[in-house]
Formats: structure tokens, C-alpha cells, sequence
């Protein structure tokens, strides 16, 4: 362990508890390039130990009323609604992307907050009186235990948002690892909860690597696991832990593409493209990467996403001029400039290569600029991958049935979205499209979060969606309850072997 930086170390059991596996890994300002921040990494007995925290504070969690639970959730909503400023500036200095944007994740955290802290609608179950001769069938749902979140680099806040506020509030404790490349925002969030009076175990936070990961995936005292990743690691994720008896929703990759019509306003379908496909660096996974072009606008369509893009300026994320930041590690850079390099060579025609840029003053950051390449074929690995960094590709078709075959021929289909002034062919998309989630008009189109996200085929393994009611659902498992109680007027029956009698 070194002392020239700081130590971001567990919160488990209520207490920030400093890790003893004498593993850390680095974590980067990706202005600058220099390392700010060390993490320290779970060995498997300290996953054992934070399962065994949340173990043990579920045994009275678990049976709290849905009162006490929702009274601390509205406080922890309050506590993170004044500390957003703090929280994004924590995702500024170790993902890079700008303030504007870590605001808006935090706020998208708080639509599922503002869901938990509603719960006991979600929960209430259902009654049937007189199914049979003073026989009452009712319907409840009850919490699994201990249940592990394990959350992606690109939304360090609100993708833990996503999974523990319903988990909690539905009576489960929960462990989150969240990446290792980003870990500080766990950490306030823990504090906030804390702060809020929540009950020592109930969350807890676990730093780490595979090492960390596999041992919640094989913990008996797991329940169930949430995960959003690339797609090799959620299959890894559902096969391992569903192999392990546990409830599991993987979220993996995307390729998500914007079919423009030549009906469409260009201007607006431009404006779409650039903010979906480079705001947050193209980091996110509903960001648009491919557009997909019908017949005669596309190239129309090419330059004015080129003369936006352009324009972007591109700094430090605590630099309140800059639009996007850097990516979140040199390494990643790398292989994000990978696909421009390559691109001409596999047919694409290069239109914007962002692969040179350099931001004075910070000349170590992890800087890409944006790329736009037009004409792509669907053979080039630029279209096939999930690049996660400021690429778009192009793709042009006659006619819309062939943008739709070409889209839906995707081993992906988590978002996608029709730029289009006809409601017909709108209407058409949404039904004949296979994709989890549909944008008209609108390019990314994450539900809010009484709804659900969560998209089809590679890009997700498990039968939930994560939060809205799938994500109540999730969280629960159903119970049914039959009940028969004597009148007090009857006199004894005897045994009767049959099934209840209906009329």
C-alpha cells in the first residue's frame, strides 16, 4: 500500500472497514492520467464477511414494516438530492465526464429513489374471498435475503440507483461491487444511507475483481444477483450464478441504432445523432452507434453531423466550458482508436478521426476526439463491436424493410430509435423492431423509472428487467395462501381427503 495517495477501502456492517487482502488496484484522474486514488481489493474472506454483515441485519430488515423502511429512503432521497453537486464531483475526478452529465446521472438515480420510496403500493398483494365454501386465497410478496449488485465504470452512481433503493425496500440487504475504476461514489452513497438511519448491514460495499465477483456469484448466502456489463461478462454472470441456485438479471452490451427515414426533420435526426452517440464520451450503453440512413438523406444527413460534430469541445470534465471528457482509462482509449485506424481498411469511408486529439495542459489525459465513419459494411468491426467511445458509423439502405432487417440481423437489441415524421411507419418500427426499448423521435430512450429497462437477445441474460415493476419483482418472490377458518356455529366435519369444494 502506498501513501501518496488516498485509500478507498469497504463500508460494511455501517463502518468503513480497511481492506487487509494487501491487494489495491489504481485508480485515475483521466484529465491528467495520474493516478489520485488507491482501491483496495476483497480477498474472499471479506466478501464472506460483508454477505455475513447483511446476513445478519436481515434478520430484523427483513420483517421491518414497510413504514420504517420507506421513512429512511425519503430521508436518504433528501440527503442525496443536497449532495448531488458532491457526488458528481466524484465521478468528474475518476470517470472524466463532464459536471453537466454526472448531475444528470445522479438525477436519473433519484427517479428510482423517489420509486423505493413508494414501495408499499408495488407490495401490496391480492385477495380473493370465497373461492370455495368460506375458503380465501390471498397473494403476497415477500423479500429474497441477501441480494449483490455488480455495476459498470460508465454510471457509477446511477447504476447502483438502479438496484439497491427497491432491493431495500423491499426488506433484502444488499451488497454492491461496483467497478473498480470508479469506486468513490459507492462510498458517499453508503455515508448518505448511513446518515439517513439505516440499520448497520443493510448495504454494504465491496471492492475488488474477479476474485471479489466470484465468490458473490458462488456465496450460498446469496440470493440473487443484479449485474449491467458488457455482454461476455453478464453471460458469465447468469450462467455462473444461476448454476449456483440464485435469481439473476444480467444487463450486457448494446449496438444501438437510429434508423432516419426521408420523411424526417435532418436537423433534429443530426442533433439526436451527435448527442446519443458522444455525449458521456459514447461510454453508455444506450448510446446511438450506428445511424442507420434510407435512400437519398443520407448524405445530407453525413454532413450535418459532421458540422455539429465539429463543434463539440472536447476538455476536462471539471471545466465548465468543456462538452465531453475524456475516456476512463488509457488503455480503453486505445482500443477505441483501434477501430477509426483499422476502419478504411475494412471499406469505411472516414469521415472525422478523432484518434489525434490532444487537449493543452493535459497532455497525459486518456483523450480521444469524435469519429464519424460513413458507408460502414456490416463486416467491419467497427459495426460488429460494442466500441463504448465517441465512434458513430453510418450505414445507408434503400428502403426501410431493409433498415429493419439489417438492424434486427443485431445479436444485440437493447435500444433503438425512428426518426420520422409518418405515425404509420412509427407505429410499424415499434412492433416489428427487436429491441427491449424504442425511441420515436427521441434517441435514447431510457425509461423513466416507474417503467422498466432492459433490452432483448445479447443484452440480456435473466427473465427481469431491472427497476419499474420488474425490478419490485425482481427483489420478491411470490406467496400464495389459502385459508379456510371454521364459522363458529359449525360443528366438526371429520376428515375429508377430497379437493375443497367449489360450489
Amino acid at each position: 500500500m502506498t501513501t501518496d495517495v488516498k485509500t478507498v477501502n469497504h463500508w460494511i456492517g455501517g463502518k468503513t472497514v480497511e481492506g487487509v487482502s494487501g491487494n489495491y488496484g489504481p485508480v485515475t484522474d483521466p484529465a491528467t492520467g495520474a493516478v489520485t486514488t488507491q482501491v483496495a481489493f476483497a480477498d474472499v474472506d471479506e466478501v464472506d464477511a460483508a454477505v455475513a454483515s447483511a446476513k445478519a441485519a436481515y434478520a430484523t430488515w427483513g420483517t421491518s414494516s414497510l413504514a420504517k423502511r420507506t421513512a429512511i429512503l425519503f430521508k436518504f432521497r433528501a440527503l442525496l438530492d443536497a449532495n448531488r453537486d458532491a457526488i458528481a464531483e466524484l465521478i468528474t475526478a475518476e470517470h472524466g465526464k463532464v459536471h453537466s452529465d454526472a448531475l444528470g446521472e445522479v438525477a436519473r438515480g433519484l427517479e428510482i429513489v423517489d420509486l423505493a420510496c413508494g414501495i408499499t403500493v408495488q407490495l401490496k398483494g391480492e385477495l380473493s374471498t370465497e373461492v370455495a365454501s368460506r375458503v380465501d386465497v390471498s397473494s403476497i410478496r415477500q423479500p429474497l435475503g441477501v441480494v449483490a449488485g455488480i455495476t459498470p465504470f460508465n454510471f457509477p452512481a446511477m447504476v447502483p440507483m438502479w438496484m439497491f433503493p427497491l432491493a431495500i425496500a423491499c426488506g433484502n440487504t444488499f451488497v454492491l461491487k461496483p467497478s473498480e475504476k470508479d469506486p468513490s461514489a459507492s462510498m458517499k452513497i453508503a455515508e448518505l444511507l448511513s446518515e439517513a438511519g439505516l440499520p448497520d448491514g443493510v448495504f454494504n460495499v465491496l471492492h475488488g475483481d474477479k476474485v471479489a465477483v466470484d465468490r458473490l456469484l458462488e456465496h450460498p448466502d446469496v440470493a440473487a444477483v443484479s449485474f449491467v456489463g458488457s455482454t461476455p461478462i453478464a453471460r458469465h454472470i447468469h450462467t455462473t450464478a444461476s448454476a449456483n441456485g440464485k435469481r439473476v438479471q444480467a444487463l450486457g452490451g448494446a449496438k444501438n441504432h437510429m434508423l432516419v427515414l426521408p420523411d424526417a426533420d435532418l436537423d433534429a435526426a443530426a442533433d439526436a445523432a451527435v448527442s446519443a452517440a458522444y455525449g458521456s464520451a459514447g461510454e453508455r450503453c444506450m448510446a446511438i452507434s450506428a445511424v442507420v440512413a434510407v435512400a437519398s438523406i443520407a448524405d445530407e444527413l453525413v454532413a450535418k453531423i459532421k458540422d455539429r460534430a465539429e463543434k463539440i469541445k472536447i476538455g476536462p470534465g471539471n471545466d465548465p466550458t468543456s462538452e465531453m471528457g475524456p475516456l476512463i482509462t488509457a488503455a480503453h482509449r486505445d482500443k477505441v482508436a483501434s477501430y477509426v485506424t483499422g476502419a478504411a481498411a475494412e471499406g469505411c469511408e472516414v469521415v472525422l478521426d478523432g484518434t489525434g486529439l490532444r487537449v493543452e495542459g493535459h497532455e497525459n489525459g486518456h483523450w480521444i476526439g469524435l469519429s464519424l465513419l460513413d458507408r460502414v459494411p456490416v463486416s467491419a468491426a467497427a459495426y460488429k463491436d460494442e466500441i463504448f467511445g465517441p465512434v458513430l458509423c453510418v450505414l445507408r439502405v434503400d428502403t426501410y424493410e431493409e433498415g429493419v432487417a439489417l438492424m434486427n440481423a443485431s445479436p444485440f437489441g437493447n435500444g433503438t430509435a425512428i426518426f420520422t415524421r409518418d405515425g404509420g411507419a412509427a407505429r410499424r418500427f415499434q412492433l416489428e423492431i427487436e429491441a427491449g426499448m424504442v425511441g420515436v423521435n427521441v434517441p435514447i430512450p431510457v425509461p423513466v423509472g416507474y417503467h422498466s429497462f432492459g433490452g432483448w437477445k445479447d443484452s440480456l441474460f435473466g427473465d427481469h428487467h431491472i427497476y419499474g415493476n420488474d425490478g419490485t419483482h425482481f427483489y420478491t418472490r411470490g406467496k400464495v395462501v389459502t385459508t379456510r377458518w371454521p364459522d363458529p356455529s359449525d360443528a366438526p366435519a371429520g376428515v375429508d381427503l377430497g379437493f375443497p369444494r367449489n360450489h
